[in-house]
């Protein structure tokens, strides 16, 4: 593995987690008392840049908060992490939020409310051929597209939540990851040049056009919360692909990361550097 780890731009959402810890999860019309009630920095785009700048790489930010006590608790947050926060703009309004029901084997239901999120803008925001342009979908679809026609270098999309992609954007990815749900609800991701798929307790899998080419069992784990697992994924699995890992190593590393994740409370988990996981873990390449 190189020892350079490549700079990450994580294009994305940035939101304050409500979450109500209770001992399984509501139905339909049905109300649970006896809940844990926590705040906690997120989004999708935040857990992604935290995780990175965490991992060892060189993170910045592109995202929008509120000009509200909320907002400057996120952007506490990603500074504390070691995000550059530069390309966050403040604006008029209420920071994102996401209310979260959590059950006590860590399964989650999420409503977001994206406040700033659904405001944000790239005018002014440059991306350079050396770095890794990161983006999911908390944001709008068309500052994601604009993001995957701008970028100069690598570019990776976490479609989720699952939604019909453009042709475009798909083309215009380097890589894309999901989880094992959003891939079957996204046909299109069958003819992807790269997809990253994640399996949960049964480990992760890359596909090149449909076939599959690497794949990576999961490490044995007490879940404590899957909230920001799937974002740890992405971070590492982007940084060990960048410092020059073989798929099946980039997944084995990406799926301890997550592990470790899901075994802390937290949406953004203190992690250890890239190199920690590296050696720790067992694969297996059917091609490179």
């Amino acid at each position: 593995m190189s020892n350079r780890l490549p700079a990450v731009t994580v294009v994305g959402s940035i939101n304050l987690d409500l979450i109500a810890t209770a001992e399984r999860l509501p139905t339909a019309g049905e109300t649970i008392g006896g809940a844990v009630l926590s705040e906690q920095p997120g989004g999708k785009g935040a857990n992604q840049a935290a995780a990175a700048a965490r991992l060892g790489g060189s993170a910045r930010i592109v995202g929008a908060v509120g000009s509200d006590a909320q907002g400057r608790r996120m952007l506490d947050a990603l500074a504390a992490a070691g995000v550059d926060m530069a390309d966050v703009a403040l604006l008029p309004g209420a920071t994102g939020t996401a209310l979260i029901v959590v059950d006590r084997d860590g399964e989650n239901q999420i409503v977001v409310c994206p406040g700033a999120n659904s405001s944000l803008s790239l005018e002014g925001v440059e991306f350079g051929p050396e770095e890794t342009v990161l983006c999911q979908l908390e944001v709008g679809l068309p500052v994601v597209l604009e993001a995957a026609r701008r970028s100069a270098g690598y570019f990776v999309l976490n479609a989720a939540p699952a939604m019909d992609l453009p042709a475009e954007l798909l083309e215009r990815c380097d890589l894309v990851i999901v989880n094992e749900t959003e891939y079957e609800l996204i046909p299109a991701l069958a003819e992807a040049k790269l997809v990253a798929v994640t399996y949960g307790k049964d480990g992760s899998a890359m596909f090149e056009h449909g076939r599959r080419v690497a794949e990576a069992p999961a490490s044995a784990v007490t879940v404590a919360n899957t909230i920001g697992a799937g974002d740890a994924f992405c971070a590492a699995l982007v940084l060990a692909l960048g410092a020059g890992l073989s798929y099946a190593e980039a997944l084995a590393v990406a799926n301890a990361v997550g592990a470790d994740a899901v075994g802390d409370p937290s949406s953004q988990p203190d992690l250890a550097r890239l190199g920690h996981y590296v050696g720790r873990t067992t694969a297996t390449d059917s091609a490179r």
